[in-house]
């Protein structure tokens, strides 16, 4: 394989994760939420949603993979550990956004956009 096909490929999972993202917060914005941010950079990592309703702030992370299954077990330990502290920064950054709760939900999507949100996926502590 060459290093062209792989750059393809790299641009289809980026493309991919992009629809995503958006069908991500269609989703959330049909259930009430209003999104405040999509691929929050902080200094210790990113976070791919930042959405609120009155009482909640949500952080959201999103998976796609061929099969749901795979999704639900694309987020690594290494990746929970930065999700988890790019959100204690941002609820440090952002005080504006706090609200009386805050969980942090798994989005996940197949190959055919399927979606299954996995609510308070992590807990922060």
């Amino acid at each position: 394989m060459t290093g062209g096909g792989r750059s393809l490929r790299g641009r289809a999972a980026y493309s991919g994760g992009l629809e995503a993202e958006h069908r991500a917060a269609v989703i959330l914005g049909d259930l009430g939420f209003t999104v405040l941010a999509r691929r929050l950079r902080t200094p210790v990592g990113e976070i791919d949603l930042i959405a609120v309703d009155p009482a909640l702030l949500l952080i959201v992370e999103i998976k796609r993979r061929p099969t749901l299954r795979d999704a639900a077990y694309a987020l690594t330990v290494r990746q929970s550990q930065r999700l988890l502290s790019a959100a204690d920064y941002v609820l440090g950054a952002h005080p504006e956004w706090h609200r009386d709760s805050i969980r942090i939900d798994v989005i996940i999507f197949d190959a055919a956009m399927r979606a299954r949100r996995i609510q308070d996926a992590l807990r922060i502590s």
